[in-house]
């Protein structure tokens, strides 16, 4: 049953990835067609330009105000893992994710829209906001699984991730490692699970062929004890 339920969730290849929540998707496509013309006429920018940039998180608080209709005043996303948690997220993983959103590096209608459209329209805005979002005190932990394999999953977890994530699951901001500690149990998953299923083109391919070794209760165990961690 285990392994069946694993195949499931790899069958599908749609784009950005299972689950799918139409009304919103049927949202930001309708944003996305309104932008288009704009995105067009974005100045190109890459990841050294917004690390030069100057991290201005007043003009990141401005400009996160849109932001935190889906991610949450506080940055702390929703426990259903539609929207993950970014608050206090290492400054270098959140610029790279939102250059990735905006050259399509990364899948999601909804934040390709932000990252190509007038809320971010250069590197300056893209530092700002994630210098702003970083400085965000970490939200409380609410997104868990239901803790079965947490304990295997710990086990799993140290030995084939702790080496980039850090044991404690903070990442490395000097390398761009993000931080799991604390995330969102369903996110994780997901994530985890869109990397196998080529929904996420950023990961590393060693990243991905690692991910393909996992079964069920790799997979289950330890997105259930990242999101633990940030309980420590």
């Amino acid at each position: 049953m285990e392994r069946m339920w694993g195949r499931e969730l790899r069958r599908s290849k749609r784009r950005p990835g299972a689950p799918v929540h139409w009304r919103i998707v049927a949202f930001a496509v309708a944003v996305m067609g309104a932008s288009l013309g704009y995105a067009a006429s974005l100045p190109q920018i890459d990841y050294a330009q917004v690390l030069a940039s100057p991290r201005d998180a007043v003009r990141g608080q401005q400009l996160f105000v849109p932001c935190a209709a889906c991610h949450g005043a506080n940055g702390g996303g929703s426990a259903d893992g539609l929207v993950p948690a970014i608050a206090g997220q290492h400054f270098q993983v959140l610029t790279r994710q939102l250059v990735d959103y905006r050259y399509s590096k990364r899948w999601d209608p909804r934040m390709e829209s932000v990252a190509k459209g007038h809320l971010l329209p250069d590197a300056g805005a893209v530092a700002a906001v994630a210098a702003y979002v970083s400085s965000l005190p970490r939200p409380p932990v609410i997104g868990l699984g239901d803790g079965e394999h947490a304990v295997y999953g710990g086990q799993v977890y140290r030995r084939l991730c702790a080496s980039c994530h850090g044991l404690a699951g903070q990442g490395d901001a000097s390398h761009g490692v993000p931080r799991v500690a604390g995330q969102h149990y369903a996110y994780l998953l997901r994530q985890l699970h869109d990397a196998v299923d080529d929904r996420r083109p950023n990961f590393s391919p060693e990243h991905v062929q690692l991910l393909k070794r996992f079964q069920y209760v790799e997979f289950v165990g330890v997105a259930d004890y990242i999101a633990r961690l940030g309980l420590q």
